[in-house]
């Protein structure tokens, strides 16, 4: 395969180099390589990272193009060229349309990755919400709630922590365990019986998570220990009456690009930084800010009004997502 990949090369580069795809893959197939290799070599081919998400089996592998190991730097970007791997999926690392070795890349790493998922991590793990839910209920006896523990898997003598997802289910999953690539709250990791208060501050973490998307930009995934004092804006009873936060959805009915160039301004150490992370022209983003700085009635280039324009991002989501 190699000699026959090597003359096609020397007649058709692009036929060439798919060939040469799938003569790796498949020898990686037939020395039974793991999920990591699998992972590398999509990686290296394409010249990108690449990484591999199962949150069902709660795998998660991210390998950069010159073959070492990294760890996730956060939720996958949906635009990303992927391929899906039963309930997994393998993602290259870059913007815009797969090119045809991109493509040969993805759904031959992803043929090779299947087979290793099924033939060491069998079916995914059926997921039990009653087990779940009696778990975090304090008022259940401590035994029966380790029983539980038990049954989804968490050590028993070690730590974990609770997650809550944008779709309303919770998860359980011990210290050290990659976190979910979607939307969530993450709790702290805590001794079992002490799960209850981790899925609490999850479910409050939650209400922080954005969605990711234009009405609603910002971070999908929050730890509830990174949010320090903020968590006491969830006692808020009416975000929506805060008037900081009628200025803002003002602002935000007035252009759509308001929310992701305010979140940018307040996220971000400069309005140079802000202006990299949005791909804007310096004065481009000068002329936006000065618009939304009208129609919310105060400045967010000095550090009180930033302070003010977080507390009001911060108070419009947890309106858009109440308890």
């Amino acid at each position: 395969m190699r000699d026959l990949a090597v003359r096609l090369a020397a007649l058709d580069a692009e036929a060439g180099a798919a060939l040469q795809v799938i003569a790796y893959f498949d020898g990686l197939v037939e020395g039974r390589a793991g999920l990591q290799s699998i992972v590398r070599g999509a990686a290296v081919l394409a010249g990108c990272p690449a990484r591999l998400d199962d949150d069902a089996r709660r795998v998660h592998i991210r390998m950069l193009p010159d073959g070492i190991a990294a760890p996730l730097p956060g939720p996958a970007d949906e635009s990303w060229p992927g391929q899906p791997v039963g309930t997994a999926m393998l993602r290259l690392e870059r913007v815009g349309p797969p090119g045809p070795v991109d493509a040969m890349v993805l759904e031959r790493a992803a043929g090779a990755a299947g087979s290793v998922l099924d033939r060491t991590r069998g079916r995914a793990p059926a997921t039990d919400p009653a087990a779940v839910e009696l778990v975090v209920d304090a008022s259940a006896p401590a035994d029966v709630r380790l029983h539980a523990a038990r049954r989804l898997g968490l050590p028993v003598d070690g730590t974990a922590y609770a997650v809550a997802l944008g779709s309303g289910e919770s998860r359980l999953a011990a210290a050290g365990t990659p976190p979910p690539t979607t939307r969530a709250g993450i709790g702290p990791a805590v001794p079992l019986l002490d799960l209850p208060e981790s899925h609490q501050a999850a479910r409050t973490a939650l209400r922080f998570a954005a969605e990711g998307t234009d009405e609603d930009p910002g971070e999908t995934l929050v730890h509830f220990e990174e949010l320090g004092g903020l968590a006491v804006l969830a006692l808020v009873p009416d975000p929506a009456g805060v008037p900081d936060v009628r200025a803002l959805e003002h602002a935000a009915n007035a252009a759509p690009w308001v929310l992701t160039t305010l979140h940018a301004v307040a996220s971000t150490i400069s309005m140079r930084a802000a202006a990299t992370v949005l791909r804007l022209h310096h004065s481009t983003l000068q002329d936006r800010v000065e618009h939304a700085e009208h129609w919310l009635g105060w400045s967010v280039r000095e550090p009180q009004g930033r302070l003010r324009l977080q507390l009001a991002l911060a108070l419009r989501r947890l309106h858009r997502h109440p308890s």
